[in-house]
């Protein structure tokens, strides 16, 4: 059957929307490097059960490869007002019985696009890929805002003697130095968090703004939270968003976001405040349905890339 990215002349070649290729990070020339990586820090009972993502998203964004200057209405403009400005860098390498291998490589990747001013967007995978991604900012003099948008609040100190799991990534980052505020937005439902979690995290200073918050009042006091001109990391989970739009999870949990909720907090953030780096994780191909969710995704990673590129 015929797509519609064939109609206007989409072909193949493997990046995600057609994006020209980097396969030297050191080397990058672009404001924009997407790097992949199909898993970081596996739980023994679960494995990289996100292998596979970021090619399925590429694959959801491959209507696109031939439609970057047009109009895109979630931006109010092509992608790139400016002309190319993203790169893809491919997958990383990652391996089930390496995890500190995964962790080092993704840092390291993540190291080099900060190195060249650049600003990392990193496809998973599961969800403790974003610990090296944050440690990547380590000693480079930046004090960051992390924007957390997901169903569950990882703020597990371990899951079965495994602390840089993805239930612990909130944890983990909260003991960063140069962390020094987190806004979690679209918790529900009934997650792995205990009362005791939630506790610590409080007491730390993370602030919540719980999904049926965002349904019944809007964004507005997440938005409030990012101080205007911060550092934001924007780490977003799949999960976030309600399984109607967004079913290629592992926990679906009635009660999610919606796309324009999801997309307007990120464009508020990045309005207001500058994005530094930005990961979406949790995506699992094996529950999608018929490519919707990684539609979805590749539709939300373009305009946050277009989100990034207007940044000054």
């Amino acid at each position: 059957m015929a797509s519609l990215g064939e109609m206007f002349g989409a072909g193949g070649g493997g990046t995600f929307m057609g994006l020209p290729r980097c396969d030297d990070l050191a080397r990058l020339e672009a404001r924009i490097a997407l790097i992949g990586a199909d898993g970081c820090t596996p739980y023994p009972s679960v494995g990289s059960y996100c292998a596979g993502g970021p090619a399925a998203i590429r694959a959801g964004g491959a209507a696109y490869a031939a439609n970057l200057t047009h109009m895109n209405f979630d931006l109010g403009g092509p992608v790139f007002p400016r002309g190319i400005v993203a790169a893809d860098a491919g997958d990383l390498p990652v391996r089930d019985d390496d995890p500190a291998g995964n962790r080092a490589r993704i840092g390291a990747a993540i190291g080099q696009v900060l190195d060249r001013g650049a600003v990392p967007v990193l496809l998973g995978g599961d969800d403790s890929l974003p610990i090296p991604m944050l440690e990547a900012f380590a000693h480079r003099g930046k004090r960051l805002t992390i924007l957390q948008i997901d169903a569950h609040i990882d703020w597990r100190d371990e899951v079965g003697g495994e602390r840089l799991g993805l239930s612990s990534t909130m944890r983990r980052a909260s003991e960063m130095g140069h962390v020094e505020r987190i806004i979690q937005v679209g918790q529900r439902g009934i997650g792995s968090a205990r009362e005791a979690d939630v506790r610590a995290a409080l007491d730390w200073g993370v602030s919540f703004v719980p999904a049926g918050e965002v349904a019944r009042e809007g964004i507005g006091r997440a938005l409030s939270l990012i101080p205007a001109g911060a550092e934001v990391v924007v780490c977003f989970d799949c999960d976030a968003l309600d399984p109607a739009v967004m079913p290629a999870v592992i926990g679906r949990t009635a009660g999610g976001l919606g796309y324009w909720q999801a997309l307007d907090l990120i464009a508020g953030a990045a309005a207001k405040a500058r994005i530094a780096a930005f990961d979406l994780v949790e995506f699992m191909p094996g529950r999608d349905i018929d490519g919707q969710g990684a539609l979805v995704a590749a539709q939300m990673v373009a305009a946050v890339m277009g989100l990034i590129a207007r940044q000054g």
